[in-house]
């Protein structure tokens, strides 16, 4: 079955307080709309519209870095999400597949659950994602006959014997999109808000004797994101269901509570991962890692049996090979370590490359920026880098060379060579005591004066 997936993406999210569109504030290191997008991608969908509005650039903007051949549409004025789903229809025109609707503030739906709403497309024209919830004073009810949806009622509309009925409307659809759309050209704004609803269309798919029915999923998948308590809420249960996934695959959190996952946070069997460890976005650990404390670690690959941290920060580009070691207080950005390289104590490795089995010493920086651009220090294998050894890049250091402590690298050393660039070291005698007897008399002097 051919199918085209829209994601609804335009309202203003007034009640976020916030300037920045409600879609793009983050839920496990990515927008909220990815979510939303990653899930209905398992579809396999011919088409992907993002239906946009308020902010509609940043969220293109985002969507475009995300996905490049995603179909943008505007829904210039938000009149209701049965007008907004109409502004696919032209991105869909002479598209013969089936439509499925889906927020971009409902992050937690399923693969399985869409797959179960694709399965009962087969028996009905129309199928409509519903819940079971027990607190269900604010959604509109799926008024059922057996397996036939007869109609969805809001809550403010309903009567008393229909707002007991707990089987609730998450507002996702599904239709073949020549029905989808035909039934939306009939849908009204005669309401109290004035907007043309995408509820209204199974009245009226019922009014023309088409079927419809509804799939039953639980109401965590549905759980709609409006104020930032409830992205607050989401972010927890993310977090727990990524936890969990982990531990489940051979991961040993020592304390699970405490570590934070991004969406695509891939760690692999038999790694470690101690207390207080934050994961960005696109981070692999290889099996058998350890990530120490306090580490931070973003777009970026850590190799087998590599040990990070504790208070180590790996920013995008960071490649980490297999046993290499990333230790306290330690930077790597845009820079690969060779297997077995370690960088152990207050450094920076920023656009570099360091070879297999070196050893980068204490306080080493490659000062990889000029004000206007960047340049890359090389570092070769076995290398032995001295303590506070400064790389004024670009620079190539070979293999099996060394630098003396303290010394700042202007030129490329060559293989096996020893590099010393510090000043000779001068002996002044007395003149400590000399120079702090004068500064402790003018201090003197002017306390009392």
């Amino acid at each position: 079955m051919s199918l085209a997936l829209i994601v609804l993406a335009a309202g203003q999210g007034s009640r976020m307080n916030s300037d920045l569109p409600k879609v793009l504030h983050p839920l496990g290191g990515v927008p909220l709309f990815v979510h939303a997008l990653a899930a209905g991608q398992a579809l396999q969908p011919e088409h992907t519209v993002l239906v946009t509005g308020h902010g509609a650039e940043a969220v293109e903007d985002a969507a475009l870095r995300i996905d490049p051949d995603i179909v943008l549409v505007r829904q210039d004025e938000q009149l209701g999400t049965g007008h907004a789903v109409l502004q696919a229809r032209a991105a869909l025109a002479g598209f013969e597949g089936d439509v499925v609707v889906l927020y971009a503030d409902t992050p937690f739906v399923t693969p399985e659950t869409l797959d179960r709403m694709v399965a009962a497309r087969t028996q009905s024209d129309v199928v409509v994602l519903g819940f079971e919830a027990p607190d269900s004073a604010r959604y509109g009810r799926l008024m059922m006959d057996g397996e036939r949806l007869e109609r969805i009622v809001e809550w403010k509309d309903a009567t008393d014997e229909e707002r007991l009925v707990t089987f609730c409307n998450s507002g996702m659809k599904m239709a073949k999109a020549s029905v989808m759309f035909d039934l939306l050209s009939e849908v009204g704004n005669q309401n109290a808000a004035g907007e043309y609803y995408l509820t209204d269309i199974v009245g009226i798919a019922n009014a023309r004797g088409l079927a419809c029915t509804a799939v039953a999923c639980d109401e965590a998948e549905v759980l709609g994101i409006n104020t930032r308590a409830e992205l607050a809420r989401a972010e927890g249960l993310f977090q727990a269901r990524a936890r969990a996934a982990a531990i489940e695959n051979g991961v040993t959190l020592i304390s699970p509570e405490t570590v934070h996952f991004a969406r695509d946070t891939v760690i692999g069997r038999d790694a470690v991962i101690d207390p207080f460890v934050v994961f960005g976005p696109a981070v692999t650990v290889e099996s058998g890692a350890h990530i120490r404390s306090f580490s931070h670690l973003e777009n970026a690959h850590v190799g087998a049996g590599a040990v990070i941290g504790p208070y180590a920060r790996l920013r995008p580009g960071a490649e980490v090979g297999d046993k290499a070691h990333v230790g306290n207080f330690v930077e790597i950005k845009n820079a690969t370590l060779g297997t077995g390289a370690k960088v152990n104590h207050l450094s920076y490795i920023g656009d570099a490359a360091v070879g297999e089995a070196t050893n980068i010493g204490a306080g080493t920086i490659t000062c990889n920026y000029d004000g206007v651009f960047k340049h890359r220090t090389t570092i070769g294998a076995r290398a032995f880098v001295g303590s506070n050894t400064m790389f004024v890049a670009p620079v190539t250091m070979g293999d099996e060379a060394m630098t003396a402590t303290g010394t700042v690298v202007t030129q490329d050393i060559a293989p096996g060579d020893m590099a010393i660039g510090r000043a000779r070291q001068e002996a002044k005698p007395g003149l400590a005591r000399r120079l702090m007897d004068r500064l402790k008399a003018a201090r003197k002097a002017r306390e009392e004066g």
